[in-house]
Protein backbone atom coordinates (compact mmCIF):
# COMPACT_ATOMS: atom_id res chain seq x y z
CA UNK A 1 0.00 0.00 0.00
CA UNK A 2 1.37 3.72 -1.26
CA UNK A 3 1.62 6.09 1.56
CA UNK A 4 -0.47 8.90 1.50
CA UNK A 5 1.93 12.26 -0.36
CA UNK A 6 1.89 15.08 2.12
CA UNK A 7 3.42 18.25 0.68
CA UNK A 8 4.93 21.29 2.86
CA UNK A 9 5.19 24.48 1.49
CA UNK A 10 6.68 26.30 4.04
CA UNK A 11 10.74 28.15 4.58
CA UNK A 12 13.51 26.15 6.22
CA UNK A 13 15.21 26.12 9.37
CA UNK A 14 18.39 25.50 9.38
CA UNK A 15 18.22 24.89 13.08
CA UNK A 16 15.80 21.42 12.48
CA UNK A 17 13.26 22.51 14.54
CA UNK A 18 11.44 23.99 12.64
CA UNK A 19 9.73 24.70 9.02
CA UNK A 20 10.20 21.73 6.15
CA UNK A 21 13.00 20.22 8.34
CA UNK A 22 10.13 19.56 11.08
CA UNK A 23 7.19 19.07 8.72
CA UNK A 24 8.97 16.20 7.03
CA UNK A 25 10.21 14.67 10.08
CA UNK A 26 6.39 15.00 10.87
CA UNK A 27 4.95 13.56 7.89
CA UNK A 28 7.58 10.68 7.67
CA UNK A 29 7.49 9.89 11.65
CA UNK A 30 3.35 9.47 10.88
CA UNK A 31 3.49 7.10 7.75
CA UNK A 32 3.33 10.10 5.38
CA UNK A 33 5.65 10.42 2.04
CA UNK A 34 6.67 13.71 2.75
CA UNK A 35 7.57 16.18 -0.41
CA UNK A 36 8.75 19.91 -0.38
CA UNK A 37 8.19 23.38 -1.60
CA UNK A 38 10.81 25.41 -0.06
CA UNK A 39 9.85 29.48 0.14
CA UNK A 40 13.08 31.05 2.14
CA UNK A 41 16.30 30.14 3.59
CA UNK A 42 16.51 30.88 6.93
CA UNK A 43 19.68 31.24 9.29
CA UNK A 44 17.57 30.16 12.25
CA UNK A 45 18.61 28.05 15.41
CA UNK A 46 17.56 28.10 19.29
CA UNK A 47 18.16 31.59 19.74
CA UNK A 48 16.30 33.36 17.14
CA UNK A 49 16.49 33.80 13.32
CA UNK A 50 20.17 35.26 12.35
CA UNK A 51 18.85 36.42 8.18
CA UNK A 52 15.61 34.91 5.99
CA UNK A 53 16.67 34.75 2.04
CA UNK A 54 13.36 34.58 -0.23
CA UNK A 55 13.42 32.05 -2.66
CA UNK A 56 12.08 33.94 -5.48
CA UNK A 57 8.48 33.13 -6.70
CA UNK A 58 8.76 31.43 -9.49
CA UNK A 59 10.55 28.68 -8.30
CA UNK A 60 7.97 28.21 -5.56
CA UNK A 61 5.50 27.80 -7.98
CA UNK A 62 7.59 25.29 -9.92
CA UNK A 63 8.38 23.10 -7.20
CA UNK A 64 4.87 23.00 -6.04
CA UNK A 65 4.14 22.10 -9.88
CA UNK A 66 6.62 19.22 -10.03
CA UNK A 67 5.60 17.16 -7.24
CA UNK A 68 2.20 17.86 -8.35
CA UNK A 69 2.04 16.64 -12.08
CA UNK A 70 5.05 13.52 -11.03
CA UNK A 71 4.24 12.08 -7.36
CA UNK A 72 1.22 13.67 -6.42
CA UNK A 73 -0.25 15.37 -3.27
CA UNK A 74 -2.76 14.06 -1.10
CA UNK A 75 -2.83 16.67 0.99
CA UNK A 76 -0.78 20.04 1.51
CA UNK A 77 0.34 22.15 5.12
CA UNK A 78 1.19 25.68 4.31
CA UNK A 79 3.48 27.50 6.80
CA UNK A 80 6.04 29.97 6.53
CA UNK A 81 5.87 32.72 3.13
CA UNK A 82 7.09 35.41 4.19
CA UNK A 83 6.26 38.24 1.77
CA UNK A 84 3.30 38.77 -1.08
CA UNK A 85 5.27 37.30 -3.69
CA UNK A 86 5.32 34.35 -2.09
CA UNK A 87 2.10 33.93 -0.97
CA UNK A 88 0.66 34.61 -4.67
CA UNK A 89 3.02 31.92 -5.73
CA UNK A 90 1.55 29.33 -3.27
CA UNK A 91 -1.51 30.24 -3.94
CA UNK A 92 -1.19 29.94 -7.76
CA UNK A 93 0.50 26.66 -7.31
CA UNK A 94 -2.17 25.11 -4.84
CA UNK A 95 -5.02 26.10 -7.22
CA UNK A 96 -4.23 24.04 -9.66
CA UNK A 97 -5.62 21.52 -7.05
CA UNK A 98 -9.25 21.79 -6.39
CA UNK A 99 -10.52 20.18 -3.41
CA UNK A 100 -6.78 19.35 -1.99
CA UNK A 101 -6.74 18.72 1.71
CA UNK A 102 -4.61 21.64 2.79
CA UNK A 103 -4.40 22.91 6.19
CA UNK A 104 -2.80 26.40 6.66
CA UNK A 105 -0.59 27.88 9.61
CA UNK A 106 -0.26 31.34 9.31
CA UNK A 107 3.10 31.76 10.44
CA UNK A 108 4.08 35.57 11.33
CA UNK A 109 6.04 35.40 13.69
CA UNK A 110 8.93 33.28 15.67
CA UNK A 111 8.84 31.46 18.88
CA UNK A 112 11.59 34.21 19.56
CA UNK A 113 9.70 37.01 18.26
CA UNK A 114 11.15 37.54 14.69
CA UNK A 115 8.24 38.53 12.33
CA UNK A 116 8.12 35.56 9.58
CA UNK A 117 5.31 37.46 7.50
CA UNK A 118 5.53 40.55 6.03
CA UNK A 119 2.29 43.31 7.12
CA UNK A 120 1.42 43.83 3.47
CA UNK A 121 1.67 40.17 3.08
CA UNK A 122 -1.28 39.60 5.68
CA UNK A 123 -3.99 41.06 3.29
CA UNK A 124 -2.72 38.39 0.78
CA UNK A 125 -2.78 35.77 3.26
CA UNK A 126 -6.29 36.13 3.74
CA UNK A 127 -7.80 36.85 0.46
CA UNK A 128 -5.91 33.66 -1.61
CA UNK A 129 -4.73 31.25 0.74
CA UNK A 130 -7.60 31.43 3.52
CA UNK A 131 -10.28 30.34 1.59
CA UNK A 132 -8.04 27.25 -0.14
CA UNK A 133 -8.34 25.84 3.60
CA UNK A 134 -9.39 22.78 4.76
CA UNK A 135 -8.70 24.25 8.03
CA UNK A 136 -6.27 27.26 9.54
CA UNK A 137 -4.42 26.98 12.78
CA UNK A 138 -3.61 29.90 14.27
CA UNK A 139 -2.41 30.63 17.63
CA UNK A 140 -3.80 33.10 20.03
CA UNK A 141 -1.82 36.26 18.42
CA UNK A 142 -2.05 34.96 15.08
CA UNK A 143 -5.98 34.86 14.79
CA UNK A 144 -6.19 38.12 16.76
CA UNK A 145 -4.08 39.29 13.75
CA UNK A 146 -6.56 37.83 11.14
CA UNK A 147 -9.71 39.08 12.61
CA UNK A 148 -8.34 42.34 13.84
CA UNK A 149 -9.29 41.86 17.75
CA UNK A 150 -8.06 40.42 20.84
CA UNK A 151 -8.68 36.69 21.02
CA UNK A 152 -8.29 35.49 24.88
CA UNK A 153 -11.12 34.66 26.11
CA UNK A 154 -13.56 31.31 25.42
CA UNK A 155 -15.92 33.48 24.01
CA UNK A 156 -13.35 35.38 21.74
CA UNK A 157 -11.83 31.95 20.72
CA UNK A 158 -15.28 31.13 19.23
CA UNK A 159 -16.21 33.92 17.58
CA UNK A 160 -12.48 34.09 15.72
CA UNK A 161 -13.11 30.72 15.09
CA UNK A 162 -16.46 31.33 13.43
CA UNK A 163 -14.78 34.48 11.68
CA UNK A 164 -11.95 32.60 10.10
CA UNK A 165 -14.70 29.99 8.67
CA UNK A 166 -16.90 32.85 7.35
CA UNK A 167 -13.61 34.45 5.70
CA UNK A 168 -13.33 30.97 3.53
CA UNK A 169 -11.77 28.78 5.78
CA UNK A 170 -13.65 25.15 5.72
CA UNK A 171 -12.78 25.06 9.53
CA UNK A 172 -10.73 26.91 12.16
CA UNK A 173 -8.64 25.33 15.57
CA UNK A 174 -7.44 28.20 17.81
CA UNK A 175 -4.49 26.89 19.51
CA UNK A 176 -3.91 27.92 23.12
CA UNK A 177 -1.00 27.57 23.67
CA UNK A 178 -0.16 31.14 24.67
CA UNK A 179 -2.97 31.45 27.02
CA UNK A 180 -3.15 31.36 30.74
CA UNK A 181 -3.15 28.64 33.34
CA UNK A 182 -2.08 24.81 33.69
CA UNK A 183 -4.43 23.97 31.34
CA UNK A 184 -4.57 23.98 27.31
CA UNK A 185 -7.40 24.04 25.16
CA UNK A 186 -7.40 23.96 21.39
CA UNK A 187 -10.49 24.93 19.70
CA UNK A 188 -11.88 23.46 16.47
CA UNK A 189 -14.54 24.24 14.51
CA UNK A 190 -15.52 22.74 11.75
CA UNK A 191 -18.39 24.99 10.22
CA UNK A 192 -21.37 23.99 11.79
CA UNK A 193 -20.11 22.50 15.67
CA UNK A 194 -16.38 23.12 18.33
CA UNK A 195 -14.53 20.69 19.48
CA UNK A 196 -12.47 21.05 22.33
CA UNK A 197 -8.92 19.36 23.23
CA UNK A 198 -7.82 19.76 26.40
CA UNK A 199 -4.19 18.65 27.80
CA UNK A 200 -1.89 20.05 30.87
CA UNK A 201 0.20 22.58 30.05
CA UNK A 202 4.07 21.71 30.03
CA UNK A 203 6.66 23.58 31.79
CA UNK A 204 9.64 23.29 29.22
CA UNK A 205 11.56 25.84 26.77
CA UNK A 206 11.42 23.42 24.53
CA UNK A 207 8.83 23.86 21.96
CA UNK A 208 10.28 24.95 18.71
CA UNK A 209 8.43 24.21 15.96
CA UNK A 210 5.21 23.15 17.50
CA UNK A 211 2.70 25.02 15.29
CA UNK A 212 4.81 23.92 12.37
CA UNK A 213 4.60 20.22 13.72
CA UNK A 214 1.50 20.18 14.43
CA UNK A 215 0.04 21.10 11.43
CA UNK A 216 1.92 18.58 9.63
CA UNK A 217 0.54 16.33 11.15
CA UNK A 218 -3.09 17.14 11.15
CA UNK A 219 -2.30 17.13 7.04
CA UNK A 220 -0.51 13.65 7.30
CA UNK A 221 -4.11 12.28 8.97
CA UNK A 222 -6.13 14.38 6.19
CA UNK A 223 -4.07 12.55 3.60
CA UNK A 224 -4.36 9.16 4.99
CA UNK A 225 -8.02 9.42 4.99
CA UNK A 226 -8.64 10.67 8.57
CA UNK A 227 -12.03 13.13 9.41
CA UNK A 228 -10.77 16.32 10.61
CA UNK A 229 -11.64 15.71 14.28
CA UNK A 230 -9.44 12.51 14.25
CA UNK A 231 -6.73 14.21 12.83
CA UNK A 232 -6.51 17.17 15.15
CA UNK A 233 -6.58 14.11 18.18
CA UNK A 234 -3.90 12.51 16.88
CA UNK A 235 -1.98 15.17 16.11
CA UNK A 236 -2.68 16.81 19.27
CA UNK A 237 -1.23 13.79 20.67
CA UNK A 238 1.66 13.85 18.82
CA UNK A 239 3.08 16.87 19.68
CA UNK A 240 2.31 16.30 23.44
CA UNK A 241 4.47 13.30 23.24
CA UNK A 242 7.40 15.20 21.15
CA UNK A 243 7.46 18.03 23.80
CA UNK A 244 7.49 15.80 26.41
CA UNK A 245 10.55 13.97 24.87
CA UNK A 246 12.35 16.88 23.86
CA UNK A 247 15.97 16.41 23.64
CA UNK A 248 17.30 19.18 25.41
CA UNK A 249 19.11 20.83 22.42
CA UNK A 250 20.24 24.86 22.36
CA UNK A 251 20.04 27.51 24.61
CA UNK A 252 16.59 28.78 23.98
CA UNK A 253 13.72 27.26 22.41
CA UNK A 254 14.62 24.13 21.82
CA UNK A 255 13.50 21.86 19.19
CA UNK A 256 11.07 18.58 19.73
CA UNK A 257 11.66 14.62 19.44
CA UNK A 258 9.69 14.45 16.33
CA UNK A 259 11.03 10.64 16.65
CA UNK A 260 8.41 10.99 19.77
CA UNK A 261 10.01 7.97 21.52
CA UNK A 262 10.84 5.50 18.45
CA UNK A 263 13.87 3.94 18.54
CA UNK A 264 16.79 4.47 16.12
CA UNK A 265 17.08 2.35 13.02
CA UNK A 266 18.84 -0.57 13.62
CA UNK A 267 20.11 -2.61 10.81
CA UNK A 268 18.73 -6.92 11.79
Amino acid sequence: MKPARILTVAGSDSGGGAGIEADIKTIERLGGYAMAAVTSVTAQNTLGVQGIWPLPPEAIEAQIRSCREDIGIDAAKCGMLGGTAAVEAAAAGLAAMPGLRLVVDPVMRAKGGDRLLAPEAEQALKGLILPMATLVTPNLPEAAALVGYEVKSPKEREWAAQELVEMGAGAALIKGGHGDGVELEDLLYDGSRFYRFRARRIDTRHTHGTGCTLSAAIATGLGQGLELPAAVARGIAYVQTAIRLAPGLGGGHGPLDHHAGQPPWQEG
